[in-house]
This record gives structure tokens, sequence and C-alpha cells, in this order.
């Protein structure tokens, strides 16, 4: 689940509600799949690494998932999504486990680290906002905090 969010950048409401043939049509994970976003109404397209496709494909087979379930359904066998409250503690669980500030660090976090690391490596802002699915760039650079990013590190680089 923790992969699929990172991956696919999407918000907590969207991966809770993603189902089998959202990520995997045909039994097998596609390298890219879309999802129209509940918050915008738009889709959105994202690559799945292959580490999350074979973590996809082993979680279906072992949990027998099939088209038109949810991907991530609550217990007992109930074709409904898990909340995305029961999703935000899963997270703070997994948080914790690996030793971070469950405070600190949410669900919300997950969607921002892929496209975090995209902008720092590249700088390409117009490729960030694709992936989010923003419609104004504006909302990118919010988002993202550059004005206070950049500022730090052109003040970095100056010399006095």
């Amino acid at each position: 689940m923790f992969n699929v969010a990172i991956d696919s950048k999407l918000r907590g409401c969207d991966v809770v509600k993603l189902k089998v043939e959202d990520v995997a049509p045909h039994g097998h994970t596609l390298d890219r799949a879309t999802v129209r976003q509940r918050k915008t109404g738009q889709p959105v397209r994202f690559e799945l690494t292959e580490p999350t496709r074979e973590a996809i494909d082993d979680y279906i087979k072992a949990a027998d998932k099939r088209p038109g379930q949810f991907l991530f359904a609550c217990r007992g066998g109930c074709n409904q999504a898990i909340s995305t409250r029961q999703y935000a503690r899963l997270v703070s669980r997994w948080i914790s486990s690996i030793g971070l500030n469950p405070s600190l660090v949410g669900t919300h976090s997950l969607r921002r680290t892929k496209v975090t690391l995209i902008y720092r490596r590249t700088g390409n802002l117009r490729a960030v906002q694709l992936l989010l699915g923003h419609t104004r760039i504006e909302s990118t650079v919010r988002y993202l905090g550059i004005e206070v990013d950049d500022a730090l590190a052109i003040a970095e680089q100056v010399d006095v």
C-alpha cells in the first residue's frame, strides 16, 4: 500500500478507493495507470516502479483479489474500501515502526515524497505539476514550498 501511495502520488482518499482493475486489469500490474482524482475530477497518470508492481502482483495473488474489488479492502471479506482514517492509522504505525515521528509524517507525506525528489533532481516544475494533477502551476509552487527552498539555496551560494 505504501509503495502504491508513493509511486502514484495520489491523495489518501484516492489510494483507498483504488480497485484491482485500476492497476492490474489483466491480472498483472501495469507499468502506468490512470485514475480520476476525487478532489479535482481530473484523470492523473502515474508510473508504478518494478518493486511496486511485484509487490502488487504478490498481494493480489495472496489476497485472491479480482477485478471489481477494492485493492485495499476492509477486513472480514467485505467489499468496501478501507477508510481514510484506517489508512492514516496504518501509515502512523508504519512510520513509527521505522523510527520516525508519526506526528511529523502522515498520509500526505507519501504523496509529496516522490515529487519532491523529482523536483530537487530535475528542477522540472511542469513535470511535477502534471504528476500531481494540479491545474495551476502556482499550486505546485506553493505545494513544494519552492520560494523558500530556492531562496535558501541561493543564500548558501553567496559568499560574504
